[in-house]
């Protein structure tokens, strides 16, 4: 934005006009010259440049030339002609920055004709524009992590942030590369129900035989720890070959249980439409001067076409070339990929098993970030707890009861959920095994050793018994 004015000084003691060429916008970072043109039919006696500061309050001097002594003659251009008699004086700002931007003026002086002691001066004045590109652009998903709903519409929203720009840019959305169509609004839809839906797209026949087939799936798959803490066989069944299993050193460390999907078919309340997108836009100023934006599409997700679908934010800025955009993937986590540590636990080991990525698909990352929840197939964590939050799963001083132990990983994001299985070994003496020398010295030293053995299972407690009497 330029604002120009024009002054002319017009009298029996000779005439003067002054004015200032108009100016584009300048990106930070270039060089820019201000150009001052002034006609007069007198003789100069002073130019000098001014840049308004502290809101018009002061004037910070930057240029002067003095006729008089023409100590500055080497930054004006004297294109004087007899018939016309116009000059013309150049100011050159290298590099302008933010604080370069504001008001500048242009003030011109000429001899009286009839007196030399007098002075006539005129002014003109620019706004000079500084105009900075965005230094940064994101897309987010609000309220993330968040988890799969199975059984109701929920919305989803993305967040475009645009950090660094002035003024302030136009943002706007594109799905698949095609621009969105959206309904402006001042506050947010988070009340929208999928009644508010609009229809016209058909659902992709492919992803409806995929979701049967995974429902199909769905009870074939094993459901370990479904049944209660005793197995399906009930309390007695299984223990005999647990305490087997658990006596017994297997060959790897770690065994990973294929992938059990428990929750990827796609829900049955998803309409075959495309949702109405809701739009807002706010900014505000930050430090620095310029602008931060943020613009939120918002829509009723339908995890059966959203998935796999690229979303873009574009920006448009007159500072550049062609639009900035940033862009994101929809995408559910497909199986996490854990790993232990250490390798091979022993008893009294602190064990992490942590998520270190996930399946690769067609997309090479899962957006929004799925969030990660951790249970014990067939019992609680070892804290106590029922399930742990997070990508990363702590057990303290792990006893060798927990030898033979399947852990749950469970990812999910809006867009769908996934499990993960892993079965955790540990090496080394039962806590149980090494207390036994203590506990047989209190026995007496008359009791003869042979008469007491060690009974060993997977539960929490441990018991010494003499034949046919427990002792402990």
């Amino acid at each position: 934005m330029l604002y120009l004015i024009i002054f002319y000084v017009l009298s029996l003691a000779g005439y003067l006009t002054v004015s200032i060429e108009p100016l584009p916008h300048v990106v930070i970072g270039d060089t820019v010259t201000v150009k001052c043109n002034f006609q007069t039919d007198g003789n100069l006696r002073e130019i000098v440049w001014f840049r308004v500061i502290e809101g018009g309050s002061a004037k910070q001097k930057i240029f002067t030339y003095d006729a008089m002594y023409n100590t500055s003659y080497s930054h004006l251009e004297d294109n004087r002609r007899q018939e016309d008699l116009v000059y013309q004086s150049t100011v050159r700002l290298p590099e302008v920055q933010m604080e370069d931007d504001g008001l500048y003026e242009c003030h011109v002086g000429i001899y009286d004709r009839n007196s030399r002691e007098k002075v006539i001066l005129a002014s003109g004045s620019i706004v000079l524009t500084v105009i900075v590109p965005p230094k940064s652009i994101s897309v987010v998903a609000a309220n993330s992590p968040a988890p799969f709903s199975r059984y109701e519409a929920q919305n989803f929203t993305l967040v475009c942030i645009v950090k660094g720009a002035k003024p302030a840019p136009m943002v706007y959305f594109k799905r698949d590369g095609e621009l969105i169509d959206v309904v402006p609004t001042a506050k947010s839809p988070a009340g929208l129900r999928s009644s508010q839906v609009l229809t016209s797209r058909d659902i992709d026949d492919t992803k409806v035989q995929k979701s049967l087939s995974l429902l199909e799936q769905e009870g074939k798959l094993a459901r370990l720890g479904q049944d209660g803490p005793d197995g399906p066989d009930g309390p007695d069944g299984p223990k005999q070959g647990q305490e087997q299993e658990s006596m017994s050193v297997p060959k790897s460390t770690t065994e990973v249980i294929p992938e059990t999907v428990v929750s990827r078919e796609f829900p049955r309340w998803v309409q075959s439409s495309d949702p109405l997108y809701y739009f807002q836009h706010w900014q505000q100023v930050a430090g620095d001067g310029t602008m931060e934006v943020r613009a939120m599409l918002t829509w009723s997700l339908n995890p059966q076409l959203d998935n796999e679908a690229l979303f873009s934010c574009e920006v448009n800025h007159p500072a550049l070339s062609m639009p900035m955009q940033a862009e994101v993937t929809l995408a559910a986590p497909r199986g996490p990929k854990l790993t232990m540590s250490p390798s091979k636990a022993k008893v009294g080991d602190t064990v992490r098993i942590t998520v270190q990525g996930f399946q690769l698909g067609p997309s090479s990352e899962v957006f929004p970030e799925p969030m990660f929840t951790w249970t014990k197939v067939g019992g609680r964590l070892l804290d106590g707890s029922e399930e742990h939050d997070g990508r990363e799963l702590v057990l303290d001083r792990v006893p060798a009861e927990l030898n033979g132990s399947m852990f749950r990983c469970t990812a999910q994001n809006p867009l769908g959920s996934t499990d993960t299985h892993t079965r955790l070994i540990v090496f080394g003496e039962s806590v149980c095994g090494t207390q036994l020398a203590s506990i047989c010295m209190k026995l007496g030293k008359n009791e003869k050793l042979h008469g007491i053995y060690l009974k060993m299972s997977l539960n929490p407690k441990c018991y010494i018994y003499r034949i046919g009497q427990k002792l402990y």
